[in-house]
């Protein structure tokens, strides 16, 4: 008894009696008041100086990148430059090699690492050609914010359709991202052919659970972004991917224009000395060589201009269908549109042709 009363008596001195040091030995110690020192970042609102909060998946406890870290010369301020192109090489052999030696490709800097450059950029591209469409301010957005980027697109053979009206696509591959069954041969197919282009960054609007994460790792890309379920379909998805969307539903379709905001404000976000990257329009770009192709059929089905109204959206069960998933009724019968026909008659008599 007397051995455990002496231990509070020894420990109340230390516990309740103020410190007799002097208060000037505490007044440069900016830890301990961070308010009376305005220079010290690190205060109660640190979560507000930082940028999102990374993939808790794959580390818990990053919180980001720090907004006051010296990069040296690796980092140049602004945008990534364009890459110069290499001289051409007229004597070497290869047809697909045009560079001279001493030239690697293949070999990325660390600056672009340390940057985030993005020279290459794939976009599986889930929908048909309502959902490609609302994706060409995407596509644009990558351009302005990573000068000299080359894009790519891999959606389903209805949708690669629309970007012969987009001139800042490189190639469109068909894959279709929605078929939950492939061919063994076509999936091991494309991931090689993705794995063999060596991306940068593979953004993805199709909801993906373990499955398609699994797909984008096997692409190698440093920056593997992508939608993800807003259920449970969606377990263990983040460990495969380096930024998640959660959208409100299943459908993004139902958000309209605006149905790839997420990845819109992720993609335009500021960065060292780089502001926020304006979203643009939506625009479209129709080639010199498809209006000669369209006009040809024009012609040789007698069609004159002025005289004719073409009427695109017939409700049908074909594959080929415009039918969007965020609208169902974005197609009319075939009695609407006789009925919206026969009110858009006037005095000059008009043909329709329906497509």
């Amino acid at each position: 008894m007397a051995t455990t009363s002496l231990l509070p008596k020894s420990l109340s001195p230390f516990l309740t009696n103020t410190p007799s040091f002097p208060s000037t030995r505490f007044t440069k110690l900016s830890f301990l008041n961070p308010l009376d020192h305005p220079h010290c970042h690190k205060g109660p609102n640190l979560h507000t100086t930082h940028v999102k909060k990374n993939n808790p998946w794959l580390d818990p406890f990053d919180d980001g990148a720090d907004p006051d870290m010296e990069y040296g010369s690796l980092f140049v301020d602004g945008k990534q430059d364009e890459d110069d192109r290499p001289p051409e090489n007229p004597d070497n052999p290869y047809g697909f090699l045009k560079f001279p030696m001493g030239y690697s490709v293949e070999v990325a800097s660390l600056a672009l690492k340390v940057r985030g450059d993005v020279r290459r950029c794939c976009c599986v591209v889930s929908g048909g050609v309502y959902e490609n469409l609302l994706f060409f301010p995407v596509v644009q957005l990558l351009k302005d914010r990573y000068p000299g980027v080359q894009v790519d697109i891999v959606a389903s053979a209805r949708g690669k359709q629309t970007y012969e009206l987009n001139k800042n696509v490189r190639w469109a591959d068909v894959y279709d991202p929605d078929d939950h069954f492939p061919e063994p041969a076509d999936y091991t197919d494309m991931v090689g052919l993705l794995k063999g282009r060596y991306y940068d960054m593979v953004l993805s609007t199709k909801l993906a659970g373990i499955g398609h994460a699994t797909f984008l790792f096997m692409t190698t890309a440093r920056d593997r972004v992508s939608y993800i379920y807003p259920n449970v379909n969606a377990a263990g998805a983040g460990l495969f991917l380096s930024e998640t969307f959660t959208p409100n539903t299943t459908n993004l379709s139902e958000g309209g224009y605006n149905m790839y905001h997420q990845m819109v404000d992720w993609l335009a976000r500021p960065s060292k000395t780089v502001p926020q990257q304006p979203v643009p329009p939506l625009k479209v770009s129709i080639s010199k060589k498809l209006k000669q192709v369209v006009e040809s059929k024009y012609k040789n089905a007698g069609v004159n201009k002025g005289k004719y109204i073409v009427i695109h959206g017939l409700e049908s069960d074909s594959k080929a269908s415009m039918q969007s998933k965020g609208d169902t009724d974005s197609l009319l019968s075939i009695q609407v549109w006789d009925a919206i026909a026969s009110g858009l008659r006037y005095d000059i008599s008009l043909d329709f042709l329906s497509l």
